[in-house]
């Protein structure tokens, strides 16, 4: 079985305009739980699994956390959850309706994550949301399927939180022969925690987050991530959340699908002064998805911005 469904290219006709660029959408936003996360997290339960494990806790007030509990259900195995005190009620309430066990703890996914390691027995497995190799070979099966399905591109787009979707993006462009396909990694200020750590030569962390971009909210990187980019063209872009927010518009107007702003950076680094960008001709997105954003509260980021 497995957790993750293939998801489609399609041509953005909209953003090629735009920008001037061919520009497609690797789909992630079509995933079960609504984000690329199930496809990482689904490889490492079912690893885990398969080694042993008798339940999964992961700490996460959002995607990670939902993809979890969606594969926890799928592998028939409990699943706990520890979540920090600002993870909305919609979020705790996707988590419970896949059947998970919710504990709220402490005001930072930090202090969340704390308790969740606390609570680790011998026959649980601990499923990181972006900090586990089983992670990145997960993720990198969406490079995979774009080999399938399409040209070589000459650029891929996606955003940066903690950095398991980059390292995911790099490990599938190198094991499908396109490790001289560069990478844009995309962030809002206030979230900024890769770009920080390019500057400074090493992952930092952040005082905290400011940004409306929460599912970015990794206040610093992992270490691979930022090993990366010594090992593949990656080039670091910062929007604002204004930027990402109205590509989040932008995506729902032209292609009828609702994104958080953690994925709508992806799409506003499009309209930036990229080097990387100005180079290709053909461009990937992966459209992450995400299930922290509703129709009302984009219209009143919206609204909040043109204001």
């Amino acid at each position: 079985m497995t957790i993750h469904i293939e998801t489609p290219v399609l041509a953005s006709r909209a953003l090629s305009l735009s920008t001037g660029k061919n520009v497609s959408l690797k789909m992630e936003a079509l995933q079960p739980s609504g984000s690329f996360k199930t496809r990482g997290i689904g490889h490492a339960c079912e690893t885990y699994k398969a080694r042993g494990a008798r339940r999964f806790i992961s700490s996460s007030g959002g995607n990670a956390g939902y993809a979890v509990a969606y594969a926890g259900r799928m592998l028939e195995t409990p699943v706990t959850v520890v979540v920090p005190a600002t993870t909305s009620e919609r979020a705790r309430h996707l988590i419970r309706s896949e059947g998970a066990e919710v504990l709220v703890h402490g005001e930072s996914w930090m202090e969340a994550n704390a308790r969740a390691l606390e609570l680790m027995t011998p026959d649980d497995a601990f499923i990181h949301p972006f900090d586990d190799p089983l992670l990145w070979q997960g993720h990198a099966s969406m490079i995979d399927e774009l080999a399938r399905q399409g040209e070589r591109p000459d650029l891929v787009v996606c955003s940066v939180g903690g950095g398991g979707l980059l390292c995911g993006v790099v490990l599938g462009l190198q094991r499908n022969g396109w490790g001289s396909v560069p990478v844009i990694a995309a962030e809002t200020a206030g979230a900024d925690s890769y770009a920080q750590a390019l500057r400074a030569g090493a992952p930092v962390l952040l005082p905290g987050i400011s940004s409306i971009a929460t599912s970015l909210g990794a206040r610093q990187v992992c270490d691979r991530a930022h090993a990366l980019a010594q090992e593949h063209a990656i080039e670091s872009v910062v929007v604002s959340d204004a930027a990402a927010v109205a590509a989040c518009e932008q995506i729902l107007l032209e292609h009828r699908v609702l994104v958080e702003p953690a994925c709508g950076a992806s799409v506003a680094a499009l309209h930036g002064a990229s080097a990387l960008l100005r180079q290709a001709r053909s461009v990937v997105v992966i459209l992450c998805g995400g299930v922290g954003v509703t129709a009302g509260q984009l219209a009143q980021w919206s609204a909040q911005f043109a204001a």
